[in-house]
């Protein structure tokens, strides 16, 4: 016996059902308290001054108190296949979860596959595999599980372009393909974030992983909003051709990180975006060759840290940036401050923005 009942026991509580005493005990006594509240609400509206008493019982006063105990006796019947129905829907539902798990499972097998293929086009069949698995994913950690291999697949050792040497004309091939397949999942990644929070084929709950990524494409965020969940680029490297939009985005919670990043070409634009919580990470970055737009940006509530950034070369621009609250850190930040930087930290300024000792002389 103690066999038999410990699997339904473990069952029961992975579907968080309770005992069937427990289930019926509680339904009965809530059916009890909602017939005497109705019935006592009754007796009130109508305004019921005594019941009228009589030592003699009559066939009719008999006759009413069978229909009373076959109605009592009915409805009990009701009760119980209520909450019999209850357990064999939740039954079913988590047979279908496990079903649709088992089919998520399967299909994920088959895509991971395809995307260690060495053939570029099987490998772009598998990109598209998985970001339909994270779509269709019946729970959000299966979705989350799609786009970390995804993210795991941009972190793999990227090869730069051999040049067009006729020599090297078999590896230029190959790098072309991997490019493709690499701007693909750059691609998919960035239309998945700009859809809205809670919609279809939406990622923005889940965590975006691409620390030590080589950005050679563009990646486009624009109208995204980073409010939960971590999005970190730490130790990435935009090349050159590369592009990052986070134009009209609005970072109200969670963590974005650009941790160590290079910005050594292409061009990252924060035009518009308007930074009202979380934390915006950008320390020790360093930009010398990409353009960075901060234009029309609004620092309202954020914590925005650019501590020991290096601004060595390339165009770091704070064209009409408001600085209406949280909280802007450039402490140790090194090079020349960005364009536009000191004009907008001023009196109407009312965040508070930390700028080194070097760039306020």
């Amino acid at each position: 016996m103690t066999i038999s009942r410990k699997p339904r026991a473990v069952n029961e509580r992975q579907l968080r059902l309770w005992g069937v005493g427990r289930a019926l005990t509680l339904t009965f006594a809530a059916a009890l308290l909602a017939a005497g509240g109705v019935f006592y609400g009754l007796v009130v509206l109508l305004d019921f001054q005594a019941i009228d008493t009589t030592a003699q019982l009559d066939a009719k006063t008999l006759f009413d108190l069978m229909k009373l105990s076959f109605g009592v006796v009915a409805g009990s019947g009701a009760l119980v296949a209520l909450v019999v129905a209850y357990r064999r829907q939740r039954v079913d539902e988590a047979g279908a979860h496990r079903e649709a798990t088992r089919l998520h499972t399967e299909r994920f097998t088959t895509a991971v596959e395809h995307l260690g293929s060495d053939s570029p086009a099987v490998r772009l069949g598998g990109v598209h595999a998985l970001a339909g698995l994270a779509d269709d994913a019946p729970d959000q950690g299966l979705r989350q599980t799609c786009v970390d291999v995804l993210c795991a697949y941009l972190q793999l050792p990227f090869t730069p372009d051999p040049g067009n040497d006729p020599a090297d004309q078999a590896e230029h091939h190959r790098y072309l393909a991997a490019r493709n397949v690499r701007h693909t999942v750059l691609r998919l990644i960035g239309d998945h974030y700009r859809r809205p929070r809670g919609t279809h084929r939406s990622w923005q709950d889940c965590d975006l992983d691409l620390r030590g990524v080589t950005i050679d494409g563009i990646m486009d965020f624009e109208g995204a909003e980073f409010s939960d969940g971590m999005v970190n680029f730490s130790g990435a490297k935009l090349s050159d051709g590369s592009a990052i939009n986070f134009n009209n985005v609005a970072f109200s919670g969670g963590t974005v990180l650009f941790n160590h990043v290079v910005f050594s070409g292409g061009v990252v634009s924060f035009m518009n975006a308007t930074f009202s919580g979380g934390t915006v990470n950008l320390k020790q970055a360093e930009f010398s060759g990409s353009t960075v737009l901060f234009h029309s940006t609004v620092f309202s509530g954020a914590m925005v840290d650019f501590d020991r950034a290096e601004f060595t070369s390339g165009t770091v621009l704070f064209h009409s940036v408001v600085f209406s609250g949280g909280t802007v850190n450039f402490d140790r930040a090194s090079g020349h401050p960005p364009t536009g930087l000191q004009d907008a930290v001023g009196p109407s300024a009312s965040a508070t923005v930390t700028l080194p000792s070097a760039w306020l002389s």
